[in-house]
């Protein structure tokens, strides 16, 4: 969820990577997003966090601020063209109709709209793996503030008619403190627009909400911080996903807007498929990690 003109969609890509891998996230060991399964709670004392520069990235750098605010605008900048250009479409697998629709963007919403590092930061400060119950509060204070350029987005985005649509892995009992969350920071927000896990039956998996979106809009702009937001990755292996990547390059910054999420992702879990505990998490991926001897 991005906006700004990038110079090339290219870069766009190789800056987001770049930011994705100076962190990990979404371990079940680690604080897991609330966009991906969660994993069970845990008791254990953890006085490491591998993902502690990138909490701090997020909550402290300018570089984040900037990079952000920078996408934001080019995403404005791609929704202008959209608008002006019948044919242009965010879905590969829907082509624009020829019949007129009202326009559409679909965003995720942790780490895109809403700011949810100091949910990611209370696991650091307790010591601790991912623990449900101190999502589930956070939740419940509605408190997330919005992303840098993310509210100047959605405001230029429905000054221009634009209906956005939030489609998030938060799920159906999160979804009144969800929207109460987003009205609190000025965004128009009920059960029509904020799609959630649970509701008509749908999973995680956002590919069948997006289609829900596109039988009744054009959607032309898909905003996120993770592939799964743009693309189903199930199941694929960190290669397999970069080759997804760059099957879709010309999409990056133009149609499909990507944020920095040094904190976690889909990304981390593929690194070790059906491994679950604390100790063979962090082993796994410690033997993905490359080095030059």
């Amino acid at each position: 969820m991005i906006h700004h003109t990038f110079p090339t969609s290219s870069l766009v890509l190789g800056l987001t990577l770049f930011v994705a891998g100076c962190a990990s996230h979404q371990a079940p060991q680690v604080a897991t997003s609330p966009d991906t399964p969660r994993p069970a709670a845990t008791t254990a004392v953890r006085d490491t966090h591998e993902t502690l520069n990138g909490y701090l990235w997020v909550q402290t750098s300018a570089e984040f601020r900037a990079l952000v605010s920078a996408m934001y605008r080019g995403a404005e900048a791609s929704l202008e063209r959209a608008l002006a250009d019948p044919a242009w479409t965010a879905l590969p697998d829907r082509p624009a109709s020829s019949e007129a629709r009202p326009a559409a963007v679909i965003m995720d919403l942790d780490e895109t709209v809403l700011d949810n590092s100091p949910a990611q930061g209370q696991f650091i400060r307790d010591r601790t793996p991912y623990v449900a119950d101190t999502w589930r509060a956070w939740v419940e204070t509605a408190s997330a503030p919005a992303l840098p350029g993310a509210l100047e987005f959605i405001a230029f985005a429905e000054a221009r008619g634009v209906s956005i649509f939030y489609v998030t892995n938060r799920d159906a009992g999160e979804q009144q403190r969800t929207i109460d969350n987003l009205v609190a920071i000025g965004v128009t927000a009920s059960d029509d627009n904020v799609l959630v896990v649970g509701e008509q039956g749908w999973t995680s998996d956002k590919t069948a909400r997006r289609a829900h979106v596109a039988s009744t809009h054009r959607v032309l702009l898909l905003v996120g911080d993770d592939m799964n937001d743009f693309v189903s990755t199930a199941s694929l292996t960190p290669a397999q996903r970069v080759a997804l990547a760059q099957e879709h390059a010309d999409r990056w910054g133009t149609q499909w807007i990507l944020l920095p999420n040094p904190q976690y992702g889909t990304w981390e879990r593929a690194l070790y498929p059906g491994v679950s505990g604390d100790d063979a998490v962090l082993e796994r991926k410690r033997e993905a990690v490359k080095g030059f001897r």
